[in-house]
């Protein structure tokens, strides 16, 4: 995987940005003299020695553009060498001369090219001077950090910007053409920031800092830095090993990762997912002349998939060119055996999900005379005895007048579904505003139709209203404590609400009566979660330490007398434990037959059941920082149709560790969103019904929406009076619907004539 091209022996130890590499060539400072190698014939011996500083050089750069610049900096000059007229002129037997463009700055701590090495960035101190990289000419000198500079680099899309770090742990983005300062950041670390990095692709920054801290932020059009993830090596080291002994490596790589170089080896880290791709040490390959590392120059060259890197060694004075095929990676992240969400064979003879029972009772009676009954069933005609006798037997009706028939428009129009809108851009404008109570609405839930809502309320009570929020909505109570969860059954005919009272209850239309209760003689401990599993033939219950999938049947008979007597029955299919911990979030697809269900615990990890079998197929440890409250599968709707692979996608959010989207085929997180605010709440979050955008709560009173293939957010929606605890998508329509914390509903459409357009910051 990693090879040694070169090793040269150096006089002294190569410090820190005395060595560059390039794809053309690479080059060592030595004392006052610059040593130049040629990669397309490598040998120990230099091709060019650069002589011109009168003093120890103490920091060098080279171009950005295709012609080979280097440029070197010392106490006495900065210096531009042409390293094509260079050679030249070591052909003709000349002295190679270079181009002195600054002289007496002061100590050099870092220099760097624009992307066109039309200028060049000197840091001194506390100040960075701009020069011009033709001839002696300083154009801006630039002040304002309160700490000596450690690092500026211009940015590679917009030449005019110029981003600076220091050791007092914050970075400024420059205006070059005003020469101000246009965003400062808050102190990020305890430690300096050292470097930073422009990704062109995608069009994001990252800046790194001594403690091993790596932040990515990306450049708004507000001149605004947001930022997108936070990784500590440190950490995802020891989640990496853990995951790599438990999963094995990750399969797959995209363009968004960085290659970062420690002393004991290199991280590849994936930015979309701030997570570790792999680490290489030192120690795994023997041969190498470097153990530990000094310094670093890292070039990736893409026309042959490579990436060079010149590393100097920590305590011996030895330089080595090293080379990391990218297609050998790649050939190494051999996952383990993926999943999928749809079932690709008939379940086991023994699998709990063939369970059945028989509802208990008599069977009803075929034919003979019904009895009936005079008040509380169907009405019984009178025998008009006390009535007056009739002295018109019949009176016909004259001019009536007739309704017009129903038109045959009308009728096609009522019983055809429109598609859900692939192209329509995410619901951004405030459309609806409906206060329930002043309580919290901890969960709401469209159902399959798009024509009602559920909403679950810290009054313990549930609200069924219209998506529109119009009218008067249907109040049902009973539990006792705040209900936690409700959720619709596939066919509409019924819902169930479950509570912190440790009650479930299944209820049917037009009834405020609930047609099964599950008391706290069931459920020793607050149900987490409770939903609809396999097309209704489920009931699955979260409580403690158990997931419960019990078989339900529901009475839909009404009698006004027995009204309060449960006819409806229920029974256990099985009980399935997570061990010692207990659940905190659970997540199945109910819209068609699926054998896997995804279990969140106190202890950070996401379990995958296999339903078919009873029992758990694979276990994910320390998923987030805290544990998760909140897991959602992309299930899509009856009114739209995605590719079959984006069903594998499923969404996991924690506490003060934001939401990250994971790939069940993998079991790998492939991106993170950290734009919202969530410390301390169960802020909850949604996939849209096209698979394309994710909404999410927040504690900064706003509802959040992000574009699943950027990290940055596409809208901060409109402020509300408290924190936006619940959000959810009406299956049917582009419209959002969240509730906060002091009980007030908002609905969200598109902005008139809104299309989508794909992101700019992100990796599709």
């Amino acid at each position: 995987m990693i090879s040694e091209k070169l090793c040269l022996t150096q006089d002294y130890l190569v410090s820190h940005q005395q060595l560059v590499c390039c794809q053309s060539f690479c080059a060592v400072v030595n004392g006052k003299e610059i040593l130049v190698y040629c990669l397309v014939d490598v040998r120990e011996t230099p091709q060019l020695q650069l002589i011109g500083h009168h003093s120890d050089i103490s920091v060098m750069t080279v171009g950005r553009d295709t012609k080979p610049v280097l440029c070197s900096a010392s106490a006495d000059y900065i210096i531009i060498w042409d390293i094509e007229s260079c050679q030249q002129k070591a052909r003709e037997g000349k002295i190679a001369v270079g181009t002195i463009i600054g002289t007496l700055l002061g100590e050099v701590i870092h220099l760097s090219f624009s992307v066109s090495n039309d200028r060049v960035a000197v840091c001194t101190d506390d100040t960075v001077h701009i020069l011009n990289s033709k001839k002696e000419e300083t154009i801006s000198s630039l002040t304002g950090h309160l700490g000596s500079l450690t690092s500026a680099e211009f940015c590679s899309w917009n030449s005019n910007i110029l981003i600076t770090t220091s050791e007092d742990r914050t970075f400024k983005v420059w205006d070059l053409l005003t020469e101000s300062v246009y965003y400062q950041s808050y102190v990020l670390s305890g430690s300096p920031l050292i470097s930073v990095l422009f990704l062109t692709q995608i069009q994001l920054f990252a800046v790194g800092s001594l403690d091993g801290q790596v932040w990515s932020f990306s450049l708004t059009n507000d001149k605004r830095c947001r930022l997108l993830t936070k990784t500590d090596l440190e950490k995802e080291e020891k989640r990496h090993r853990m995951h790599q002994d438990s999963l094995g490596q990750q399969s797959g790589k995209n363009s968004c990762w960085l290659c970062i170089g420690s002393t004991v080896g290199l991280y590849m880290l994936d930015l979309a997912s701030a997570e570790l791709i792999t680490v290489l040490y030192f120690k795994d390959y023997p041969k190498l002349s470097v153990t530990m590392a000094g310094a670093y120059s890292i070039c990736v060259n893409q026309n042959t998939s490579s990436i060079l890197l010149l590393v100097s060694s920590l305590f011996t004075p030895c330089v080595s060119l090293l080379e990391m095929n990218i297609c050998d990676l790649q050939k190494v992240w051999v996952g383990v055996k993926g999943f999928s969400v749809f079932s690709c064979s008939p379940p086991l003879l023994d699998s709990p999900l063939n369970a059945t029972f028989k509802k208990d009772g008599k069977l009803p009676k075929k034919g003979g005379i019904k009895d009936q009954s005079l008040v509380f069933n169907t009405k019984v005609k009178s025998s008009g005895y006390t009535s007056a006798p009739r002295r018109v037997m019949f009176t016909p009706k004259t001019n009536v007048k007739k309704s017009p028939a129903p038109s045959k428009a009308n009728n096609t129009k009522s019983s055809i579904f429109q598609d859900y809108p692939d192209d329509c851009a995410a619901p951004s404008v405030s459309k609806k505003e409906f206060t329930t109570s002043s309580k919290p609405v901890y969960c709401i839930e469209y159902s399959g139709d798009g024509k009602q809502v559920l909403c679950g309320l810290g009054d313990c009570s549930v609200f069924l209203c219209k998506p529109s929020l119009m009218g008067s909505p249907t109040v049902y109570t009973g539990h006792d404590k705040a209900v936690s969860s409700v959720s619709w059954s596939l066919s509409r005919q019924w819902w169930l609400s479950a509570s912190e009272d440790q009650t479930l209850r299944i209820w049917t239309h037009k009834r405020q009566e609930p047609s099964i209760i599950m008391d706290n003689r069931t459920f020793c401990k607050p149900i987490r979660s409770a939903q609809f599993y396999y097309l209704d033939k489920f009931v699955l219950v979260a409580s403690g330490t158990l997931l419960h999938m019990y078989l339900y049947d529901v009475d839909t008979h009404q009698n006004d007398i027995k009204r309060y007597q449960q006819h409806s029955s229920v029974k256990l299919a099985t009980s399935l434990s997570i061990s010692a911990t207990e659940i905190t979030a659970v997540s199945s697809i109910n819209d068609f037959l699926s054998y896997i269900v995804l279990v969140c615990g106190s202890d950070r990890s996401i379990r995958v059941f296999d339903m078919n079998r009873g029992a758990s197929a694979a276990n994910l440890p320390d998923a987030h920082n805290r544990a998760v409250h909140c897991i959602t599968q992309n299930k899509g709707s009856l009114f739209s149709c995605q590719a079959s692979d984006s069903y594998n996608l499923f969404l996991t959010s924690a506490v003060t560790d934001g939401i990250k989207i994971w790939d069940l085929r993998t079991l790998r997180c492939v991106r993170r969103y950290e734009n919202h605010v969530n410390r301390c709440h169960p802020c909850s979050l949604a996939v849209s019904p096209c698979g394309r955008y994710i909404a999410t709560g927040s504690e900064d009173n706003c509802a959040y929406m992000y574009d699943v293939r950027s990290s940055s957010y596409l809208h901060k929606l409109q402020r509300e009076s408290s924190t936006v605890l619940s959000v959810a998508f009406n299956p049917s329509t582009p419209e959002l619907l969240t509730g906060t914390l002091d009980g007030k509903l908002r609905l969200f459409h598109p902005s008139t004539g809104a299309c989508s357009s794909p992101s700019t910051s992100g990796v599709a």
